[in-house]
């Protein structure tokens, strides 16, 4: 018997506004972290893919949300796997120092939604869900830890567009 594959996974964006350009002094501590950050997540159980610019080790170069935003963009096999990263791992220490860093949203900067086993996500269609969260609140179709949906409840839901693999 054969185990299957889940039917779906969970992607994620955080964006994130710097108090400085990441090359300045006061941000080298963030930028030291990326490389160790980024190889835990790589290892992390539950880990499937982030959004990497080509030719460089990570994304923090691309700006799709504003010149001084910079975004993450991750799938997970699950919702555990990725608060197990997030809130149990080497980068709860970067979570506890993001105010030297980054400054304080007053709009949601995370999103959480179920896209189909082996889609990737495209930085357009996590900002899209970005802007529906805040526009329309959480549902199955973008959410948050504290407002998390099923991918159970988000197939039920008909808001979503056509998937493709």
């Amino acid at each position: 018997m054969t185990a299957s594959l889940p039917a779906a996974h969970l992607a994620q964006l955080n964006v994130a506004t710097l108090r400085h350009p990441l090359d300045d002094p006061r941000m080298a501590p963030f930028v030291e972290l990326l490389d160790p950050v980024n190889a835990a997540a790589d290892a992390a159980p539950g880990f499937v893919w982030r959004l990497v610019e080509e030719g460089a080790a990570d994304a923090t170069e691309l700006r799709p949300a504003g010149e001084d935003v910079i975004v993450n963009l991750t799938v997970w096999e699950t919702q555990e796997a990725l608060w197990d990263f997030a809130y149990r791992s080497g980068h709860l220490e970067v979570m506890r120092r993001r105010r030297e860093w980054f400054q304080r949203h007053v709009e949601a900067h995370l999103v959480m939604w179920w896209v189909p086993a082996g889609h990737l996500p495209t930085v357009d269609e996590a900002l899209e869900r970005l802007a529906h969260l805040r526009s329309h609140g959480p549902s199955p179709r973008a959410f948050t830890f504290a407002s998390a949906y099923t991918d159970e409840e988000a197939a039920m839901t008909t808001t979503g567009p056509p998937t493709h693999n």
